[in-house]
């Protein structure tokens, strides 16, 4: 074998490596920076529980690729502390724009239709993507209600904040359970939505 042949052969088992390692970190979320200074240290000394997940807010450069705007956000629940609606109310449940009020990877938000039409998908750091599917009676200007499944959620995880939110896609003024269904199934986006499902 020639060193032509070697150096053909290294090069090419090299390449596959480097793209096995990009197609490891993609499925499972891990930083390669995190790896690297683990594995660097001691390959034997580096334990699962060490390498944290990237988090939504690591993934992109927020900043620079979206438009940005303050807002202060509070929580809202589908009970009838928030909708003065109750669980046996024909529209329990059911947002303005006719979709259920969902916490996902893409969670429904309230907002003031004239900020924010039905359909904006905005990402909110803490809370994750936002998708316009509601208003409020006290929702006005840049203000925004976002859905959790119960008061103590509220409480325990939002409260309320005056924050940076960033516009991922401004809506047309609609927006369906097909919509919703098909941005949380996103296979892209899957190693991301554990965070935000119970």
């Amino acid at each position: 074998m020639t060193i032509r042949k070697v150096a053909i052969r290294l090069l090419m088992t090299s390449a596959f490596l480097c793209a096995l390692a990009v197609t490891v970190f993609a499925i499972t979320g891990l930083r390669v920076e995190h790896f690297v200074k683990k594995t660097s240290q001691s390959v034997t000394s580096v334990k699962a529980e060490e390498l944290s997940p990237i988090t939504l807010e690591e993934f992109e450069d927020w900043d620079q690729k979206y438009p940005s705007m303050m807002v202060k956000a509070t929580g809202y629940t589908a009970g009838v502390e928030s909708t003065g609606k109750r669980p046996n109310h024909p529209q329990y449940g059911i947002t303005y724009s006719g979709v259920r009020v969902k916490r996902d990877l893409y969670s429904t938000i309230a907002a003031d239709l004239n900020v924010f039409p039905i359909g904006t998908v905005l990402f909110i750091p803490d809370y994750g993507y936002g998708v316009v599917a509601d208003k409020g009676g006290a929702i006005k200007g840049n203000s925004l209600d976002l859905y959790y499944e119960t008061v103590q959620d509220v409480y325990k995880q939002w409260g309320k904040k005056e924050l940076k939110v960033y516009v991922v896609k401004m809506g047309n003024g609609k927006l369906t359970e097909e919509d919703m269904n098909r941005l949380n199934e996103d296979k892209a986006m899957q190693v991301f939505r554990q965070q935000y499902r119970k």
